[in-house]
């Protein structure tokens, strides 16, 4: 048997603001029976992520491996699957659907007709056409017309190591018209350099490139990995204030001799994650993300190695679930080195 709850005897806590506040008067006077949405209702510390990336039935890219981060660090995550694929485009088939722009704004104004619409923060990964991005834009445009405060975090994958794997007419409509939008970049070294302009091929030239996105619009940018004379590092770069120069730093990444997917995906929503949390340090939230990545990086070759698997041989699928201690606590190995 359920017990009524009075009310009365449950203590009342402050709308976070005034959206809030009218979604809950304008839903309780549309069905006194609907319950409320607690996630709007009774928004947790961190925030309401909207994440539009891949989705696969069996293993961790796109939404598979940033939604359970985020929901670890304390986010409620509601995720668009932009393709629903069998398995990651890296076995022999896979097999699925792929959402179109239209389709991606039906469930847009779904979420508007029933006053769903307010998040803290968007996230986008991998995107495979030019319709679909510039959807993508009048969401991000729609969303900011219900909280003007909402935070975009934008990891504009095009390709890796010179080489492209989106249709190149995506590169012009990032550069133009996504980065300006941005809150946070996430790009590697060759996106980096597709969206800047600038040939990477030291240190500075990979702060040059920050300098760069920061004048087109977002206030962080995080280039994830830079490979340069055998070594790997990634640059980061926060922009307190416009027209200031931005606070720089690199942390070196120990190289793991085998390649995995959804690192990307995974270290962009952790960057999210930690960089919501100390919002004025974003050297210590990219120290937490390289610090989680790199322990289950390590679970998940000596895991293969335990079942015999040559780890070099192919892309190995990561063990997100069983690295949830280090996402939700990492020990933190890896530390920023602060450019003058």
């Amino acid at each position: 048997m359920i017990e009524a709850v009075s009310f009365s005897r449950i203590e009342s806590k402050p709308f976070p603001n005034s959206y809030n506040f009218r979604w809950w008067w304008r839903s309780s006077k549309k069905s006194e029976m609907a319950p409320p949405v607690l996630s709007l209702a009774l928004p947790s510390e961190t925030g309401r992520v909207l994440s539009i990336q891949s989705h696969t039935v069996q293993g961790y890219v796109g939404n598979k491996s940033a939604v359970f981060p985020l929901q670890l660090l304390g986010y409620d995550v509601d995720p668009i699957n932009s393709v629903q694929f069998s398995n990651h485009t890296g076995y022999p088939t896979f097999k699925g659907q792929v959402l179109n722009g239209e389709q991606l704004w039906d469930l847009i104004e779904g979420l508007e007709a029933n006053d769903l619409l307010y998040y803290t923060h968007l996230l986008t990964g991998y995107i495979g056409s030019v319709s679909f991005l510039n959807t993508v834009l009048k969401v991000v445009e729609k969303l900011r017309s219900i909280n003007p405060k909402l935070t975009y975090v934008c990891d504009p994958v095009m390709g890796d190591e010179g080489k492209l794997y989106v249709p190149p007419e995506l590169v012009s409509v990032y550069r133009e018209k996504v980065v300006p939008v941005a809150s946070m970049l996430t790009p590697n070294q060759f996106e980096a350099e597709l969206l800047s302009g600038v040939r990477i091929v030291s240190e500075h030239d990979g702060r040059e490139a920050c300098n760069i996105l920061h004048a087109a619009g977002p206030l962080k940018v995080v280039i994830t990995s830079i490979n340069m004379d055998g070594s790997l590092f990634l640059i980061g770069s926060h922009q307190k204030e416009k027209g200031q120069p931005p606070e720089q730093f690199k942390i070196v990444i120990p190289k793991i001799p085998a390649y995995f997917t959804g690192t990307g995906d995974l270290t962009t929503a952790l960057l999210l994650g930690w960089s919501n949390k100390y919002p004025d340090n974003l050297d210590k939230a990219a120290e937490l993300a390289v610090s989680s990545l790199q322990a289950l990086l390590v679970r998940t070759i000596n895991d293969y190695g335990r079942v015999g698997y040559d780890c070099q041989s192919s892309s190995l699928e990561i063990r997100l679930i069983q690295s949830q201690d280090d996402i939700r606590n990492p020990e933190v190995k890896y530390r920023a080195e602060k450019y003058n």
